[in-house]
């Protein structure tokens, strides 16, 4: 064993975050009891070390007045289904009659009914609140105590998905927090807390077998800061655990210091070989979790068992799908692999499927695994890949700190099975509306920051793209992708830095698609100058700036797409939309060094089509005319030099001339550009290529036939 072997073995393992209060009595004492709850509720979920996306729920016992009777009531406000507690506001709790609640115990003959207690809960609604109640309303109002949380951070995960958990428990909380084995989420876990607390008087809480921790406390503070110390103190004794010796049995394969551009040339060719109904968007990440634990001994073992508590196994899969990090150049391989995938995850359907099973849903892996590398997550939309990653990311946690105590237990197969097909999660999946046109879709848009290339961007956001926004101008692409992320969420928009004539500028922005989305689908090529001037008075500088713009940059910007576009032959193809000109086709006075550019720039797209049908890439073009408003071009020297060609004041009274001079008489604006480029990007264009579309209000002058 080498000196740098014996390093990083010995290397200490990661410590679960230590979370403290961060209860503010000056903000509380504003509250009502309502609010007080939301207040502690946003606490907890905004702490990632008490509990992930989407996890755990809160509840309070409240008296409110009853619309009907006018007497007071108690009613039971519990997070609802599919809420955030980090997140939600006010109208995110579920309001029920307590009293009905607990009269719904009438109606239950034992663990068999558990699906049949879920459909009585919208009877017991107060209020006519349409928020609908979460399968872990049970737990809450089955307990007789005022304030209730339900969290599953990963330190108490770690403790009860391990199989020295259950006396770890007693040693650290010496009976005060109790102990109830892996039971499903439903009413009959919640009959089950029930007794063992009426059994246990003095228990200040139970763990919950591989799900997590639930306690109670009779005011929200306490309530809060109860739930925060238990999870302290669990994080405390892992801690202390985990310095005794390496997490994963030591570290066998180091951080790759290539791992970015790896990930970049890896992530669009798994995505090709990913089949289905819609593209898969990928997300990287290469944080200490996952390289600690890709890199370990214990790696292969750990990650062939799953996940353990629900959260994460809906989010991930049954396991993930592990790859040779020295084998990653062969296409080959790495089609074996997922296809491989796709028939292991066939045959766990087959040996688990219920008679009254859903379809087997999509059998690609969410969560694969490079030693050196780190993660890479896949799903639909950015959003649901990115949290994908970040749930087997506290897995990764909750393995480390299950196995410094004892072994490692993941959920049964029968057991993830049934959640994962459970029948009312299928009836929830098939209340989801459809998604937009574009999710899936990856695009990169040059000129990202000027009128026509950002108006283009926020149309493919719209419809559900994820998008790169390239131009050369840092801070105004900067500024435009902040409002998007405003406008339409972080996850989906991206900026880098990119001059099209710059080979090495341009790759990186295409690196930037690959590593951030996993690929490529559609490229908008609009990034341009435009100049004017009599033959004489041309330069050979500006006849070069011009063709190195409009026609070498658009080949460029193609020629890196074009790897990426080529891996999703098999999911539909990709589209290349190149923002021409007017002036492609219609000779231009003064303009020889623009125009003939930007017919290089049109020819350029026809060749490309011919070469790209065999791939299923379309290339098409857009020609507009006169896009005035919101173009950086016309703000320069541009806007003189065309109104010095025709004659006319600079000012307002180019736009009339431009306006006039159309056949439909109107302006022509960057959303107008905007819609087309969404047209030829989209598949209802899915039949043509080769083609081009004018935007100009009309001009004979550019009629391409």
């Amino acid at each position: 064993m080498n000196a740098q072997t014996e390093t990083l073995i010995a290397a200490a393992a990661i410590p679960f975050a230590v979370p403290t209060s961060r209860w503010d009595d000056a903000v509380a004492a504003k509250l009502g009891p309502a609010e007080l709850l939301l207040y502690r509720s946003n606490l907890l979920g905004s702490d990632l070390t008490v509990t992930n996306f989407g996890g755990g729920n809160t509840s309070a016992k409240l008296e409110e007045m009853d619309p009907l009777t006018g007497e007071p009531v108690e009613v039971l406000w519990v997070k609802g289904s599919g809420g955030d507690i980090g997140s939600m506001k006010i109208d995110g709790f579920a309001t029920l009659y307590q009293a009905k609640l607990l009269g719904l115990e009438a109606h239950y003959a034992g663990p068999q009914d558990d699906d049949k207690m879920v459909g009585f809960l919208p009877h017991c609604t107060f209020n006519l609140n349409c928020r609908a109640a979460s399968i872990d309303t049970p737990l809450h109002s089955l307990l007789p105590f005022a304030h209730v949380d339900h969290v599953h951070p990963d330190a108490i995960i770690a403790l009860a998905a391990s199989s020295g958990g259950e006396a770890a428990t007693k040693e650290i909380w010496g009976g005060r927090i109790g102990w109830l084995p892996w039971k499903r989420p439903g009413y009959t876990l919640g009959v089950m807390l029930r007794d063992f607390v009426k059994a246990n008087p003095g228990v200040e809480g139970v763990m919950l077998a591989g799900h997590g921790i639930i306690c109670w406390a009779d005011s929200a503070k306490a309530c809060y800061e109860h739930t925060v110390r238990l999870i302290a103190d669990a994080a405390g004794y892992l801690n202390a655990r985990l310095a005794e010796k390496p997490a994963f049995g030591g570290r066998k394969v180091a951080p790759n210091p290539d791992r970015a551009k790896i990930a970049a040339d890896l992530m669009p060719r798994l995505r090709g070989f990913m089949t289905g109904a819609r593209n898969k968007l990928g997300h990287f990440s290469d944080d200490a979790e996952a390289l600690e634990f890709v890199g370990s001994v214990d790696f292969e073992r750990l990650a062939a068992l799953g996940t353990s508590c629900p959260d994460h196994f809906l989010r991930t899969k049954i396991a993930p799908l592990t790859l040779d990090p020295s084998r990653l150049q062969d296409d080959d391989y790495l089609a074996r692999k997922i296809a491989g995938y796709r028939d292991l995850y066939a045959a766990y359907y087959e040996r688990c499927k219920r008679p009254n099973s859903p379809a087997m849903r999509d059998s690609n892996p969410v969560v694969v695994l490079v030693p050196g590398v780190g993660r890479i997550t896949f799903a639909t939309d950015k959003t649901t890949a990115r949290l994908a990653g970040e749930f087997y990311g506290n897995a990764i946690n909750v393995m480390r700190g299950a196995e410094a105590i004892g072994d490692y237990i993941a959920l049964d197969e029968q057991e993830a099975f049934d959640i994962e097909y459970w029948l009312l999660e299928e009836a929830k999946l098939q209340r989801m509306p459809a998604p937009r046109p574009l999710v899936g879709k990856i695009a990169l848009v040059t000129g990202g920051a000027g009128g026509i290339g950002a108006a283009s961007a926020a149309r493919l956001l719209r419809e559900g793209a994820c998008v790169v926004l390239a131009d050369r101008a840092a801070d105004a692409v900067e500024d435009v992708r902040a409002g998007f992320a405003r406008q339409f969420g972080n996850d989906v928009v991206r900026a880098a830095v990119c001059d099209v004539t710059d080979e090495a500028q341009v790759q990186a922005a295409f690196d930037v698609a690959a590593r951030e989305f996993g690929g490529l689908d559609i490229l908008v090529a609009n990034a341009g100058i435009a100049s004017s001037a009599p033959l004489e008075e041309t330069t050979v500088d500006l006849w070069n700036r011009n063709y190195d713009v409009l026609a070498q940059g658009y080949f460029l910007t193609s020629r890196s797409a074009w790897p990426l576009m080529k891996r999703m032959k098999e999911q539909g193809g990709a589209s290349v939309v190149f923002i021409g000109s007017k002036n492609g086709v219609a000779a231009a006075t003064n303009a020889s060094a623009y125009a003939s550019a930007k017919a290089a720039a049109n020819h350029l797209a026809r060749c490309l089509a011919l070469e790209g049908a065999p791939f299923g890439i379309r290339v098409n073009t857009v020609n507009p005319d006169a896009v005035i408003k919101g173009s950086k071009i016309w703000d320069g020297d541009w806007r003189k030099e065309r109104a010095g060609a025709h004659g006319i004041d600079s000012g307002k009274e180019l736009e009339e001339h431009y306006r006039q001079r159309s056949m439909l008489k109107r302006d022509v604006l960057p959303e107008d550009i905007a819609e087309a480029v969404y047209f030829l990007a989209s598949d209802m264009s899915a039949k043509s290529t080769g083609n081009m579309i004018n935007v100009d209000a009309g001009n004979a002058q550019a009629f391409t036939r």
